[in-house]
C-alpha cells in the first residue's frame, strides 16, 4: 500500500466557533467544529443535531445542497431535509441522492432519477455513479455554495455511501464549492480496523482507495483521510462532529432511531456481520438477500448441516453457527429452498467480521462441491486483490489467508490514526 502522507492542517473548534472568520479558515484547513464540553444528554448528540443547535451558524449566508438518504434523520425520526427545509435559518436549495435514492425507493444498484421531492419541492439530483467533473456540473447546475453530506455509513469499504462521499469532496474541488461532513455513529464500533486494504489496481466504486476492509472509523474521520491522503487538491472541508459517541459504542447503544441505510441492511445485527459475509457476494452461494435476515443467512442448494458443523469447529471468536434452511423471494435461488447457515454472534466484542467471512469460504469450499467464484472475480473487488481468492483455491486455511494482509493492514492502522476524532 502506497499512500502520500501528505501534511493536511486540521484545526478544532468549540461549538460556537461558526463565524464568518472562522469559516474562512476552514475553507483552507479542513476544520472540524469539535464536541461541546457540556453536551450532557444520553446518547451521543449528532453532526445534525449540534449544526441545529448552533442555529444553523455554520450555513449561514450560503446556499445549501445536501447529500442525503432516508438514514439522515433527527432522534424523532423526523427527516433532516424535511427539517431544514421549514425553517428560515437554511437556505436549502436542493437535494443529491445516493444509491438507493434520496427517499429510498430503489433497490441495490438503482437510484431514483433527477426529480423534484414532493414533500419539499426541492431539486433532486441523482448522484449515483456519477463522479469527477459530470458530478461537479451537477453541483454547478444546482446553484448551492455549500454541499452538506449527511449519510449513516455501517463500517465496511465496499459499502458505497463512503464512496458517494469521496466523489463528492473531489466533485466539490472541481466545482469551487465547500463541502460540510456531519458526523454520525459507525454502528459496529470504532475500536480497530480489520481486514485487507484495497489495492489501487481493483479500485470500483465498491473501493475508491487503499482503506481496510473494516475502517473502523466515521464518516467525519473519513472524509478528513481522504483529503488529507488520496484527493489532489484537497476540497474546502468542514466536519461537525457527534459529541458523547464514544468508539467503543455499538449502533443501539446510541439511542439513536436505526433506518435501515438500504433495503438489504434492515437491522443493526445485518451491519455487525455484513464486513464479512458481503463476500459471499462474490460466489454462487446466496448472502441471505430475499430472506429477512440478509446477510446472516447464507447458503445454496446442496449444502447440509456439514457447513454448521465445519465452521463451528474453527473457534471463531465470539460467534456460533445454526444449520439453517431457507427460500429467498429474490436474487439468488429465488423460490427455491437453500440449506446453508446462520451466523448467531453471541460476543459481538469479541467477533471478528471479516475473519470469519473468510472462515465461512474456506469451511464452504471445503464442504461443498459445488462452491465457486462469481464468473467476473467480483470477489477481488470485493477484498481488494487476487490474493484471498488465490489463496483459498490453493487450499490455505483461515489462518494463513488472514495472515497475508497484516503487514498492509498495520501500514493502514498507522495512516488511520492520524485522522480519529474520538476516543
Amino acid at each position: 500500500m502506497h499512500l502520500s502522507r501528505r501534511t493536511f492542517l486540521a484545526a478544532s473548534t468549540a461549538a460556537t466557533a461558526s463565524t464568518a472568520a472562522t469559516a474562512s479558515t476552514a475553507a483552507t484547513a479542513g476544520l472540524t467544529t469539535a464536541p461541546p464540553a457540556d453536551a450532557a444528554r444520553p446518547g451521543p448528540r449528532t453532526g445534525f443535531e449540534r449544526l441545529a443547535h448552533d442555529g444553523y451558524k455554520l450555513l449561514g449566508g450560503q446556499k445549501v445542497g445536501i447529500v442525503t438518504n432516508p438514514t439522515g434523520v433527527t432522534r424523532d425520526a423526523r427527516h433532516i431535509v424535511d427539517v431544514m427545509h421549514a425553517d428560515d435559518r437554511v437556505d436549502l436549495r436542493a437535494v443529491f441522492g445516493p444509491e438507493h435514492g434520496f427517499r429510498g425507493t430503489a433497490q441495490a444498484g438503482g437510484s431514483e432519477g433527477r426529480h423534484d421531492d414532493p414533500a419539499t419541492g426541492l431539486p433532486v439530483y441523482d448522484t449515483y455513479q456519477k463522479s469527477g467533473r459530470p458530478l461537479a456540473d451537477i453541483f454547478t447546475a444546482s446553484g448551492v455554495d455549500t454541499v452538506v453530506f449527511d449519510i449513516q455509513d455501517v463500517g465496511a469499504r465496499f459499502y458505497t455511501y463512503i464512496w458517494t462521499l469521496y466523489d463528492c469532496m473531489e466533485a466539490a474541488q472541481l466545482a469551487g464549492k465547500r463541502l460540510v461532513v456531519l458526523d454520525r455513529p459507525n454502528p459496529v464500533t470504532g475500536r480497530g480496523a480489520q481486514g485487507p486494504v484495497l489495492h489501487k489496481e481493483f479500485a470500483t466504486f465498491v473501493g475508491r482507495q487503499p482503506i481496510a476492509q473494516a475502517h473502523g472509523m466515521t464518516v467525519a474521520e473519513l472524509a478528513r483521510l481522504f483529503n488529507g491522503e488520496f484527493l489532489t487538491t484537497p476540497v474546502p472541508l468542514e466536519t461537525v462532529l457527534m459529541s458523547g459517541w464514544k468508539r467503543s459504542r455499538f449502533y443501539d447503544e446510541s439511542g439513536l432511531p436505526w433506518v435501515p441505510p438500504s433495503p438489504n441492511m434492515p437491522t443493526p445485527d445485518t451491519a455487525l456481520v455484513y464486513a464479512g459475509t458481503c463476500l459471499f457476494e462474490g460466489t454462487n452461494l446466496s448472502e441471505g438477500r430475499g430472506t429477512t435476515r440478509p446477510f446472516e443467512l447464507l447458503g445454496a442448494e446442496g449444502i447440509d448441516r456439514r457447513w454448521a458443523a465445519a465452521a463451528n469447529e474453527l473457534g471463531l471468536p465470539g460467534a456460533h453457527f445454526r444449520e439453517a434452511y431457507f427460500a429467498p423471494t429474490f436474487s439468488k435461488f429465488q423460490g427455491k429452498t437453500v440449506g446453508g447457515v446462520q451466523i448467531h454472534v453471541h460476543d459481538r466484542a469479541a467477533y471478528d467480521p471479516v475473519r470469519t467471512g473468510i472462515g465461512l469460504l474456506v469451511t464452504a469450499r471445503a464442504v461443498w462441491s459445488g462452491f465457486a467464484w462469481r464468473p467476473d472475480n467480483w470477489i477481488d473487488k470485493l477484498t481488494g486483490s487476487a490474493r484471498v481468492r488465490t489463496m483459498i483455491d490453493a487450499g490455505a486455511d483461515t489462518d494463513e489467508v488472514v495472515a497475508g494482509w497484516q503487514e498492509e493492514l498495520a501500514a493502514f492502522r498507522r495512516v488511520r490514526k492520524e485522522y480519529l476524532l474520538y476516543r
